[in-house]
């Protein structure tokens, strides 16, 4: 058994939720389904360097001299397609991105194996605002909310209502006057046990306390205009980061994080001397994990019951003891 779910019937659950939150976020957003990439060169700078620590995974491509790197996510890439295939302001892209994240401690919510929706959409440059995140994070909480009545709707008798009607937003800053005393992610469980879903603004710049709360890459969001959207999970009774998004870099930002991160280096990558040249539009976008909605909307205890991954022995019998079906 796999709590609430016999094997076969989560594997149709988790079928109906990605059709549907995939459908209607496309929808909300205006953006279209497009190919991306499993591999990139690195040389190119497209590859996300996440928190700036984690190595990806490489491989050389035999018969050609050429070292390639699977993707750690699409953040970069999906700025240079908007550009290729000729966007518009107000259109956007959305793409199904795996990757392999090697450093990953693994536990209930954190796997090898990453899945997730990737979206990019075409803003104007007076749109890089707090109100226009807002807006945006709030839409994008209407799917989760829609998303929740549509399963619960299928299965009255196994899932009951967890979202709020609203979503709350607070800066990293706020969350750190609040609880001063704590570390960063006993903050986000504290603040998303008391308002259920949260999106924390403002993340990757240095707080008061000379700390951060979380490392964030120097090249893609923008430090003052991004954040995660937080649910409380009282499945495993902590808080859930659903997604990461935000406004992308402009010059200036982009700069000044570079010279911040001590990463002014990557200067000299294609990537980068387009943002410099200002030869990208303005954007906004996020990753969404698939597994994670999937794991939240379904009551499940681990991240391996809406996934197949590679698991340690101690995990596997723990999970045996627990009753959990891995998939």
């Amino acid at each position: 058994m796999n709590g609430l779910f016999t094997p076969r019937e989560m594997q149709v659950a988790i079928k109906l939720i990605k059709d549907y939150f995939e459908r209607k976020l496309a929808e909300r957003l205006n953006l279209t389904r497009v190919s991306a990439p499993l591999f990139v060169k690195p040389e190119t700078g497209l590859n996300d360097n996440l928190t700036g620590v984690e190595k990806a995974v490489s491989f050389s491509l035999r018969k050609y001299d050429q070292e390639l790197e699977i993707v750690q996510s699409l953040a970069k890439w999906k700025r240079t397609a908007l550009k290729y295939y000729g966007f518009d302001v107000g259109e956007g892209l959305y793409t199904d991105m795996d990757a392999i994240r090697p450093d990953e401690v693994l536990d209930n919510t954190h796997s090898l194996y990453v899945d997730q929706w990737d979206w990019e959409k075409v803003i104007r440059e007076e749109d890089r605002t707090d109100e226009y995140l807002e807006k945006t994070v709030k839409d994008i909480f209407e799917v989760f909310k829609d998303t929740e009545n549509y399963i619960n709707g299928i299965y009255p008798n196994k899932l009951y209502k967890k979202l709020p009607d609203e979503i709350k937003f607070i800066t990293s800053q706020e969350l750190e006057d609040l609880y001063p005393k704590e570390k960063p992610k006993i903050r986000e469980h504290l603040i998303a046990r008391e308002y259920k879903a949260v999106f924390l603004k403002k993340i990757g710049g240095t707080l008061r306390s000379g700390s951060v709360h979380d490392t964030r890459s120097p090249d893609y969001d923008d430090w003052e205009l991004n954040g995660d959207i937080l649910f409380w999970n009282p499945i495993l009774d902590e808080s859930l980061e659903l997604s990461s998004m935000g406004i992308r870099v402009d010059r200036s930002s982009l700069e000044k994080q570079l010279r911040l991160a001590n990463a002014e280096n990557r200067k000299i990558l294609d990537y980068h001397k387009m943002l410099l040249n200002q030869e990208l539009p303005f954007t906004v976008g996020g990753g969404i994990g698939q597994s994670r909605i999937c794991m939240y909307f379904l009551h499940s205890k681990h991240i391996g019951q809406v996934q197949a991954s590679v698991w340690t022995d101690e995990i596997i019998e723990q999970c045996e003891k627990e009753n959990i079906f891995l998939l």
